[in-house]
């Protein structure tokens, strides 16, 4: 069988391949985000503060599928680089399954917890009353979601980021042409509001997993799908499996339970401020969104070339998507910090909110650079299936220091002084990031990484 990719070609054109699609694709993401919430905040800032409460939940969702996801693509890179094709079959169909069961577990947390986790976050009865319809339906009709991440996850652990874009697009597209349709009856349709926001979505993902699966079946000729495999699954891959990304889930939650508790604590101030912290969530993901996809990008490409032992190939990935990442991150805090004014004004921004969210911005905007740090070394762990690390640094970050520092600096009684703890998490979550990298790098090669010695070394493991 012919090389893949990921072994031979050069490795600034394969991370330029590899990650293009998924930036260009993460950043049409971002743009829906940003203008589905522009279209929320026309209904009312109620609506846009309702959308901000359901965040965490959606964001456990993602947690879970892309987490699952996160433990596919390695194993299956890993797999498609030792030549083992038969292990890689079988965490494909495998994926499958798991995308299956993580809906049906969200079609019970919607049916039955929605309301209490709305309530929870405000005490406003029109707020509360947007988020439990907002939720219900987007946690009810998750299935679309779960298998559009998986199958999406299939084509990049492959190489074939291009048709990942694709799927990942025709929802994006799909999405942001009915948000305004049903959320304000245009073409005959009927004027949904809020809920109209939430059909869009689903419907969005659904298609995006139904143009995944096609594609799949179509171009992903190095995997093999059979229904009985899906539904014979092998334990022993679903650990592994779960080995990785169990604690990529876990990561990623710590990041729902911290909006969940930053919406806690910014409701003692007024609901507006809650409203602009969901603001700053939709903008800060055209910056971030893209350096996460250069991310996915790379975790193939170091696991493949982990398994065909090709540490040049793995320290020249390193390099080249860190400068990338840093890039595209200073990019961000330059355009935060000049026009704060400009990107909260898309969504209807009253005077009120204004006065929060220009400070706010500038803020937390300061960590950007430093965060493009951690998340390009963070690949390492991943592709390297030693994601506890990962985890452990995302706790701290978020847990142990963001949340007990915005509520310390909340007591003060200025609302200002709670964007703070953003860039004081950062500190804490590069330091944290560079020692655990150097560790497992040394615990591979026997070496320093390249990225901390003065000449780096190309030689194979």
């Amino acid at each position: 069988m012919q090389e893949n990719k990921m072994g031979v070609m050069p490795v600034k054109k394969l991370i330029i391949t590899m990650s293009v699609p998924m930036m260009i694709s993460m950043l049409v993401q971002a743009l829906y985000n940003i203008v589905d919430s522009v279209f929320v905040a026309r209904v009312s800032e109620d609506a846009l503060t309702a959308v901000t409460i359901m965040f965490p939940m959606q964001n456990f969702m993602i947690a879970v599928g892309a987490g699952t996801g996160v433990g596919v693509n390695a194993l299956l890179s890993r797999s498609l680089g030792e030549k083992n094709f038969e292990r890689a079959d079988k965490a494909a169909n495998s994926a499958i399954l798991l995308a299956f069961m993580s809906g049906i577990i969200f079609l019970l947390i919607g049916l039955f917890l929605i309301g209490p986790f709305a309530g929870s976050q405000t005490d406003d009865i029109q707020t509360k009353e947007f988020a439990v319809s907002y939720g219900k339906i987007v946690c009810s009709f998750g299935f679309g979601l779960f298998f559009q991440i998986m199958l999406e996850r299939l084509l990049q652990s492959t190489g074939k980021t291009i048709y990942s874009m694709i799927s990942q697009i025709t929802g994006a597209v799909i999405n942001t042409i009915l948000d305004p349709i049903l959320i304000f009856g245009l073409l005959g349709a009927p004027k949904l509001g809020i809920k109209g926001t939430a059909i869009a979505t689903i419907t969005g993902q659904s298609i995006a997993a139904v143009t995944g699966l096609m594609l799949n079946l179509k171009f992903n000729k190095e995997l093999h799908f059979s229904l009985h495999s899906i539904l014979h699954p092998d334990l022993s891959v679903i650990k592994v499996i779960y080995s990785v990304g169990f604690p990529t889930i876990l990561m990623m939650s710590i990041g729902s339970l911290m909006t969940y508790s930053m919406n806690r604590i910014l409701k003692t101030f007024s609901d507006t401020a809650t409203a602009v912290f969901g603001g700053y969530f939709k903008l800060q993901s055209f910056f971030f969104m893209p350096v996460f996809g250069l991310n996915n990008g790379a975790i193939p490409v170091l696991a493949y070339n982990l398994g065909a032992k090709r540490r040049d190939r793995i320290d020249e990935t390193l390099s080249f998507t860190l400068k990338l990442a840093f890039a595209v991150m200073t990019i961000g805090a330059i355009v935060f910090e000049s026009i704060p004014e400009l990107l909260l004004s898309s969504f209807d921004a009253s005077e009120h909110m204004l006065s929060i969210g220009v400070p706010a911005l500038r803020i937390i905007a300061l960590h950007f650079p430093v965060a493009a740090i951690s998340i390009a070394l963070i690949s390492v762990f991943q592709a390297f299936s030693k994601s506890m690390y990962s985890l452990i640094i995302s706790l701290c970050r978020q847990i142990v220091v963001l949340i007990p520092s915005a509520y310390l600096l909340s007591l003060i009684g200025n609302v200002n002084n709670v964007w703070w703890s953003f860039p004081i998490a950062e500190v804490v979550s590069v330091t944290l990031t560079t020692i655990f990298f150097r560790k497992v790098y040394i615990s591979m090669f026997n070496e320093k990484p390249s990225l901390l010695r003065k000449r780096p070394k190309t030689d194979d493991i």
